[in-house]
């Protein structure tokens, strides 16, 4: 047996990664189908939906164990500013990803387009990650505390509409993709604080067995690596393979 301390790239979480990303196409696939009524499938209840929620919990838990890693290695190198530059940076690339996404979204499906999805989320997480990136205990209890009021919130409707991000839902409000930071910066902090348990300094606190050349493992952490290409350019490639099945 192999074992391997986490000097580079740490191979399970890119996997983690990819699995998720993979089943996020397969749901998207699956609702590209309802859209264009070739199927009547539920998606939204039953055991779908616990896939559904599932995969993005990891996904967004990976958001934040890989902040964690990210500012290990960063401290390394860059100063305290630069450090905030680049973090900064990152989340606002994502935000402005994600925004490319609404304006899309808004012109092929105006009554349900994008308002803040997963990768507004995430971009906005990432720059209000960096007073919390050291904790351990105080991001588990804020990241419970936040995903309890995000749940508690979806039992509600509001009047208003300024605070969608936040996940104050107003009346009739229908979206494809909706992550506000209620909960779900809960959960980036929750991941925070698992990478800083279980990778501190970007090392491995456990031991593991190499995995990191076998085939199917190299797959997928070429998946988890790609993770924001593949799911900035997924959708319109299911959209035309469906459309030349329909040929």
């Amino acid at each position: 047996m192999i074992l391997k301390k986490a000097d580079g790239r740490l191979w399970e979480i890119d996997i983690l990664r990819g699995v998720a990303i993979i089943f996020m196409i397969f749901f998207h696939f699956l609702y590209d189908l309802n859209h264009f009524s070739i199927t009547n499938m539920r998606l939204y209840s039953g055991p779908m939906a616990y896939i559904v929620y599932i995969t993005a919990s990891v996904f967004v838990i990976l958001v934040g164990v890989s902040l964690t890693i990210s500012y290990s290695k960063a401290q390394q190198r860059l100063s305290k500013t630069e450090i905030r530059l680049k973090f900064l940076r990152r989340g606002a690339k994502i935000f402005l990803l994600g925004m490319v996404i609404t304006a899309i979204s808004w012109i092929y499906i105006p009554e349900r387009f994008v308002i803040f999805g997963i990768l507004h989320c995430i971009g906005v997480s990432i720059i209000l990650s960096l007073p919390f990136i050291r904790y351990k205990v105080t991001n588990l209890i804020l990241g419970f505390l936040l995903i309890g009021v995000g749940v508690y919130l979806k039992t509600l409707t509001f009047d208003f509409n300024w605070l969608i991000p936040l996940g104050f839902l107003p009346r009739r409000f229908f979206t494809i993709d909706y992550f506000p930071l209620l909960p779900w910066f809960g959960v980036v902090m929750v991941g925070i604080a698992i990478g800083n348990f279980i990778y501190p300094n970007a090392k491995r606190r456990f031991q593991l067995r190499d995995q990191s050349c076998d085939l199917v493992t190299k797959t997928l952490c070429f998946i988890g690596r790609h993770s924001l290409i593949i799911y900035f350019l997924h959708q319109p490639i299911l959209v035309g393979l469906i459309f030349l099945l329909l040929l």
